[in-house]
């Protein structure tokens, strides 16, 4: 037995026969021409790019019935590169230039932009890397007539796992649940689209193992734990048994959390408790109401930006914003405005590469040095609330300044007088919350308190900040941990701050959705929590068990703790406490 340890992107468990996939990457003997030969290989390329376009388009059609079109889109960018002029422009130049094939000019070229695009050392942009070495492969068919071996959809009809250097979005796309179980790559990370789609198709997953398909091509079967992003090679029958008992338990588990969907979010002791959801996609607000959620306390609009080859337009931000609202039905609604920066750059627009993008122009500070970008949002925010009447908040991301919110908002009004003076509907009044993710704003929180109508505490971005370790940074893994004191404590502030101002403070950070942490956000005072959808269930039951007074004596406690250490065991104790006949917890010490 052998355990991978890699980036869990989607959760849950998968235990199966291992199918390991061939390496990806064109098997090309560089082929020169001869000057007479330099058109009929323009030719084909043309009939390449052409058949490429057409079988993109076509996996953009099948993603779109499947998944919903948010997804679909990643592979609608897709066809837009591979129909991109330039792309043929710059291909055919190099025919001519170099007298080479057509096959080795697009490799060239194409291997070009990913390369670039790996050069600039932010996760975000490798990870765009890998949708330029998807259309790659499928223009290099085309030409070589030499298709994987085998290809995902080609796999044999048995369930199984895959493991593989690597999918590209449009193979991710493409695989039918009931026959992958589940899948591992060597490469990739959280925030690339094949992760994104895999946790569409609820297939477990992980991703980022390192090399690894040598010693896992003789295994026999293997487990994939997308919660806890392991992989076990060859698992004994301990191993076996351990993870079986735990996926009974887990469907058990589940079909018990379903029935509490359409119960109240409230204490035992009947404190009232708002649970909303986190969401990329509108595809998502289905998967929210199936679970109970009382609204959408954080909708992300980047990947409207990050999906496609140039800015969204008003209308397209329009109707997505007005779709998710109209399906909500009244329930509130939060869009947060654009957080993008040095690790999260659209296409089509030059990038500067930053020596620490977590410090620099990203999120608000980058929209107030873009104001057309960050009024046509605005302006299309404004009309899907008018267009629809429902209950829409806008809220900024990384605020840090008073001055900075004051900005944002004025921005707004001003939006929304240019909108009136056109005569197109639109709403004014809207309530207009900033996100709490810097210690400056949580230290200032007492006077932000006094301009906004609602908090907002993003616990991911804050928790990094106050204790100077990146997230993404494996090396500081031990120094980052949200239930540090020191994080605690200026969340205390936070949530005193609003309270004194009469406002509502949600919690929309990963900590918002770990059951481990519920009782003490409830003891801290906070009882507004926003997660992804399928972290709805577990809250609520813990949420539910949870007694008031209980709540307040753990928040008490943990803020007198001096580490991480402690507040964790004593929030372990606490959950055994509230959920006793919880077996996921009863061997739990503590550690």
């Amino acid at each position: 037995m052998k355990i991978l340890r890699g980036i869990a992107v989607s959760p849950g468990v998968a235990i199966g026969p291992v199918l390991v996939l061939a390496p990806r990457g064109p098997r090309l003997t560089r082929r020169a021409i001869p000057a007479s030969a330099v058109a009929a290989e323009r030719r084909r390329l043309d009939r390449a790019l052409e058949s490429a376009r057409i079988e993109a388009e076509a996996a953009e059609g099948d993603a779109r019935s499947r998944l919903g079109p948010q997804y679909a889109d990643i592979l609608a960018a897709h066809v837009r590169m591979i129909a991109d002029p330039s792309l043929r422009r710059e291909a055919a130049a190099r025919i001519e230039r170099d007298r080479i094939a057509a096959e080795h000019a697009v490799f060239d070229v194409l291997d070009g932009y990913a390369r670039r695009l790996e050069r600039l050392g932010t996760a975000h942009l490798a990870a765009r890397a890998a949708d330029v070495r998807d259309i790659q492969r499928r223009i290099l068919e085309q030409l070589t007539g030499q298709p994987p071996s085998p290809a995902p959809a080609n796999a044999p009809v048995e369930p199984l796992l895959l493991l593989a250097e690597d999918l590209t979005p449009s193979e991710a796309a493409a695989l039918d649940p009931g026959r992958v179980l589940g899948f591992a790559t060597e490469s990739g990370g959280r925030t690339s689209h094949t992760a994104i789609i895999a946790a569409a198709l609820e297939i477990p997953a992980v991703v980022g193992l390192g090399r690894v398909l040598d010693e896992a091509r003789d295994c026999r079967s293997a487990i994939i734990d997308g919660d806890e992003g392991l992989v076990v090679l060859d698992p004994d029958e301990a191993t076996l048994s351990r993870y079986r008992r735990q996926a009974v338990e887990r469907a058990t588990r589940f079909a018990e959390l379903a029935s509490l969907a359409d119960l109240p979010t409230e204490t035992a002791d009947g404190q009232r408790v708002h649970l909303l959801g986190n969401i990329e996609f509108p595809a998502e607000v289905d998967a929210c109401r199936e679970r109970g959620a009382d609204g959408i306390g954080l909708f992300r609009t980047e990947f409207f930006y990050l999906g496609t080859d140039g800015p969204p337009g008003e209308l397209q931000q329009a109707e997505a914003y007005a779709a998710v609202i109209r399906a909500l039905e009244g329930r509130p609604v939060t869009i947060r405005t654009l957080d993008l920066g040095s690790d999260k750059a659209e296409p089509g627009r030059a990038q500067h590469v930053e020596p620490n993008p977590a410090l620099g122009l990203r999120s608000l500070r980058r929209s107030l040095r873009e104001p057309n970008t960050f009024r046509t949002q605005l302006r299309a925010i404004l009309r899907a609330a008018a267009e629809t009447g429902g209950d829409v908040r806008v809220m900024f991301p990384l605020v840090t300044t008073l001055d900075e919110f004051r900005q944002a908002k004025a921005t707004l009004r001003d939006v929304a007088a240019e909108l009136q003076a056109e005569g197109i509907p639109a709403r004014a009044d809207l309530p207009v919350g900033a996100m709490i993710e810097v210690p400056a704003a949580a230290i200032m929180s007492d006077l932000l308190a006094k301009e906004v109508d609602f908090f907002s505490i993003g616990t991911n971005d804050l928790t990094q900040y106050i204790l100077a370790a990146d997230r993404t940074n494996e090396t500081v893994a031990d120094l980052y941990t949200s239930a540090d004191p020191a994080v605690i404590r200026l969340i205390d502030m936070v949530a005193r701050a609003a309270g004194d101002a009469g406002i509502e403070v949600t919690v929309c950070g990963s900590i918002a959705g770990e059951p481990l942490y519920t009782m003490l956000l409830l003891g801290l005072g906070i009882h507004r929590l926003s997660t992804p959808p399928h972290q709805l269930p577990e809250v609520k039951r813990v949420i539910r068990a949870a007694r008031s007074e209980e709540a307040r004596a753990l928040a008490r406690e943990a803020l007198r703790c001096g580490s991480a250490a402690e507040v964790l065991d004593l929030l372990q104790r606490a959950l055994r406490r509230a959920l006793p006949d919880d077996p996921a917890l009863a061997g739990d010490d503590g550690a």
